[in-house]
């Protein structure tokens, strides 16, 4: 009994570290992704943004996050502390004092090994933020934001369903952050670029709308192909456990479904943009296998592998008429990051219901409603604050000339940069 208990320990604290390490491997899919879809003059600006907000989630995250959206009451509003540090091992001599029945009623791991799963989680939701505010924002404005967005913002609502709070009392299903992670970054993004505004030349008079193409696709399919990869760990190792049968079935139906889902995602983006736009819109595709990943991600268990595939293809067609509707209302997002994150995100959580028949409509619209209330009303008054002490804009000629030199004084392409 006592070496089938250990085994089980060290192979759920592995499996829940190589998860892990898959998400954190999303932060390069994220820098790859935006490097290539931002100008060549803002690349290393925004690689910049993409390692230093890894650092601060983690730092922050530690400092404060993880306590707060662990800590709270069973169906609370607030956490019982917003500072310390509640990360501990699980030892194995405490399982085996409690020791009754059959092995497989212990799922315990590594207290340690949960709070990294959780804070590449954190980083994730700040990497969608990144990417909408390219090319125009200040890097010290948003690495302020980045500071309570991971220590404060996040955790909260992230409490309110993970850590035991009133959402999941409420019925509430949000497997791996469709809503928690992905709507939340989206609605954080989204109220940094209504107070940051357009880039210079994007929308003319009329409505007009000028596109902006970024600096290297091959870099950017490089890193919707990474993001893809790390799926696996965000969603497979959101199943929390793989050391039975049972658990181990539904991780690898986890796996195909999450795989699926991007795949319905990207055909159906590539086949509505050639039917918008006459063309195969490479960029269209990438975010239409982002929109299925984000689709799928919460509840990517109980759908057939057919029914995830079309669940990720209604999220291919919905980004590409997401982004689209985005510049007609002049909300310039260079990436899509709003569109596949969360328009994206709030789909997923709807068709939970279609699939899960323990989850009601009622349930996932409250937690949506919550989500976005709670995180658009936060950030906007951080983002608010932000610009009156330091300012969220570069200056014009900073804008015309690239935030690379200005921010950090190199270029990534020097021999090749055109202004």
């Amino acid at each position: 009994m006592e070496d089938i208990v250990q085994i089980k320990y060290a192979l759920d604290t592995f499996y829940f570290l190589v998860c892990g390490a898959l998400v954190m491997w999303m932060a390069a899919g994220f820098a790859m992704l935006e490097s290539g879809l931002v100008r060549a003059k803002n690349t290393t600006e925004i690689l910049t943004k993409n390692i230093v907000l890894y650092a601060v989630a983690s730092m922050m995250y530690l400092l404060m996050g993880y306590t707060i959206m662990y800590s709270g009451t069973a169906s609370g509003w607030l956490p019982d502390s917003f500072f310390g540090n509640t990360i501990a091992n699980s030892p194995a001599a405490d399982v085996l004092a409690e020791a009754a029945g059959s092995p497989d009623d212990y799922t315990y791991y590594s207290g340690a090994a949960d709070f990294f799963f959780q804070v590449v989680f954190a980083a994730t939701c700040m990497s969608i933020v990144s990417g909408a505010v390219a090319e125009r924002m200040k890097l010290w404005a948003f690495l302020a934001f980045a500071v309570v967005m991971t220590g404060f913002i996040y955790p909260m609502q992230g409490m309110w369903k993970w850590g035991g709070g009133f959402l999941d009392a409420a019925g509430f299903s949000d497997f791996a952050g469709s809503g928690v992670v992905h709507m939340a970054g989206a609605t954080a993004a989204l109220m940094g670029v209504i107070l940051l505004g357009p880039r210079k030349g994007k929308y003319g008079p009329n409505g007009t709308i000028t596109p902006i193409p970024g600096a290297n696709l091959p870099l950017a399919t490089i890193g919707t192909l990474i993001l893809w990869l790390g799926w696996f760990g965000f969603n497979g190792g959101s199943q929390l456990i793989v050391s039975d049968i049972d658990n181990a079935n539904a991780v690898a139906s986890v796996f195909v479904n999450t795989n699926m889902a991007a795949a319905g995602g990207l055909v159906a983006a590539l086949l509505t943009a050639r039917i918008l736009f006459g063309k195969a819109d490479l960029t269209m595709v990438l975010n239409g296998a982002l929109a299925g990943l984000v689709s799928i991600t919460a509840e990517p268990l109980t759908p057939s592998a057919g029914v995830a595939t079309l669940i990720g293809a209604v999220g291919g067609v919905l980004v590409v008429f997401a982004i689209v509707g985005f510049d007609r209302l002049r909300i310039d997002d260079p990436v899509g990051a709003i569109s596949v994150h969360g328009v994206c995100g709030l789909w997923g959580l709807l068709a939970v219901p279609l699939t899960n028949g323990d989850v009601s409509f009622g349930s996932q619209l409250l937690g949506a409603v919550t989500i976005f209330g709670w995180v658009a009303v936060t950030s906007l008054i951080v983002w608010a604050i932000i610009k009156a002490v330091i300012g969220l804009r570069v200056s014009p000629e900073t804008e015309y000339n690239g935030v690379d030199i200005h921010e950090c004084g190199m270029e990534a392409y020097p021999e090749f940069t055109i202004k």
